[in-house]
C-alpha cells in the first residue's frame, strides 16, 4: 500500500495547516501532469514545466509548429470554482513571464522580429481529473 504522505495519520507532529499545504501543492502538481499529457497527446512539445522567471512563474510552456501556449492550470472541486481563483492580476503577470521566456528563452538566437503565434490558456481540473481547456483564454 502506498504511502499518503498528505494524509493526517502520516506524521502527526506536522500541523493541520501544513498538511493542508502539501495536499494543495501534490493536487495541483498532478493537475499540471494530467494537463501536460493532454497537450503532449494532442500533438505539442512541453518546452518548460514551472518555468520561473523575474516576473513569476508559468505553469506550462507548450510548443506544436510556430505556436506556443502559455498555459495557466487551476484546480479546484470544480471547474467554476477553479476559474474564480484566475484573477486580472495574475494574468498580467503571466504576460510578463511569457515576454521573459520570449527574449530570454524562445527567442534566444534567432531574429528579434521573428513573429511567434502565442496565446494564453487556462487550463481548469476538477476533482474527478476531468480537464476543461480554455485556449486564448484572455489578451494582453
Amino acid at each position: 500500500m502506498p504511502l499518503d504522505f498528505a494524509s493526517d495519520d502520516f506524521a502527526p507532529a506536522i500541523s493541520a495547516r501544513a498538511r493542508r499545504g502539501l495536499r494543495s501543492h501534490l493536487t495541483g502538481q498532478a493537475a499540471e501532469d494530467a494537463v501536460a499529457r493532454n497537450y503532449e497527446m494532442r500533438g505539442y512539445r512541453i518546452l518548460a514545466r514551472r518555468w520561473r522567471g523575474a516576473a513569476g512563474e508559468v505553469d506550462i510552456i507548450a510548443g506544436k509548429g510556430d505556436d506556443l501556449a502559455i498555459i495557466e492550470v487551476k484546480s479546484a472541486k470544480n471547474h467554476d470554482v477553479a476559474a474564480g481563483y484566475f484573477g486580472r492580476a495574475q494574468q498580467c503577470r503571466l504576460g510578463a513571464c511569457a515576454e521573459e521566456y520570449l527574449y530570454d528563452t524562445h527567442l534566444a538566437g534567432r531574429d528579434p522580429m521573428t513573429i511567434v503565434d502565442m496565446r494564453f490558456d487556462l487550463a481548469l481540473v476538477d476533482g474527478l481529473g476531468r480537464i476543461d481547456i480554455a485556449e486564448a483564454a484572455f489578451f494582453l
